[in-house]
């Protein structure tokens, strides 16, 4: 937790929410503060690094050329910068104000952003089975979701059931996939951030994403599984070579 008498706060424009694809900026150090360890942390103007959160992993990244943690702060609302342990105290002589080189590592950005709008369209094949989202994890190696079924779904305890309705999921992915539905992203009324992938899926979400369906490579429905009675579908996906 950030001791807030050692926090100096300012604004914070998320540019990762912005664009998926931008991968460095030039901008200045808008806050500083130091953790309950007492080791400082730094927040940019222009943040480009997405914080661990919503399923979806942290950014790598660095600034100058001290490698970071990007973590989103309860206190203040803002991304605050962590050196990692072998970066030694590459942040130490910035301040308030100071100009700095943010930058990420665009392959581990494109694998979030790939797995993750997969994991939105997996999840709108799995609402037109009649199911309800539970819970996601974006994750390299272990991307799931995690959804209840109707009380007409006691079916699903059947093996030969559960690869009919992934053999289902399977060709609601290939379709949309093969359709190329857009990926945008707007505001609702209440100011929340919603992702819509074309017609066929919206929902509330602060992950990066690719531009359209297109840009997914690889995209497998590897599993349908029910435990304790939640199904949990697992799947894979990529991100194209940029062209």
């Amino acid at each position: 937790m950030v001791q807030l008498n050692e926090c100096r706060t300012g604004s914070q424009d998320a540019l990762y929410l912005e664009d998926t694809y931008l991968t460095d900026v030039h901008t200045s150090v808008t806050a500083t503060g130091r953790d309950e360890t007492g080791g400082k942390w730094l927040a940019v103007r222009h943040n480009l690094f997405h914080p661990q959160g919503g399923g979806q992993p942290a950014d790598r990244g660095w600034l100058a050329d001290c490698e970071i943690v990007p973590v989103r702060d309860a206190a203040t609302g803002l991304v605050v910068l962590h050196p990692i342990e072998s970066s030694g105290t590459g942040l130490d002589d910035l301040s308030e104000g100071d100009p700095v080189h943010a930058r990420i590592d665009p392959g581990p950005r494109l694998l979030h952003a790939a797995l993750h709008t997969a994991g939105h369209l997996v999840e709108a094949a799995c609402r037109a089975e009649g199911w309800t989202l539970a819970g996601s994890n974006h994750f390299p190696g272990q991307s799931r979701i995690e959804l209840t079924p109707p009380a007409t779904g006691a079916q699903l305890a059947d093996a030969g059931e559960r690869e009919k309705a992934a053999d289902r999921l399977r060709a609601f992915v290939r379709a949309a996939i093969a359709e190329d539905l857009p990926v945008t992203a707007d505001h609702d009324g209440d100011g929340h951030r919603v992702v819509r992938i074309g017609d066929v899926h919206a929902a509330p979400c602060g992950g990066t994403h690719v531009r359209s369906l297109a840009d997914l490579l690889q995209v497998t429905v590897s599993a349908v599984k029910l435990k304790k009675g939640r199904i949990r579908v697992s799947y894979t996906a990529a991100h194209r070579p940029l062209r």
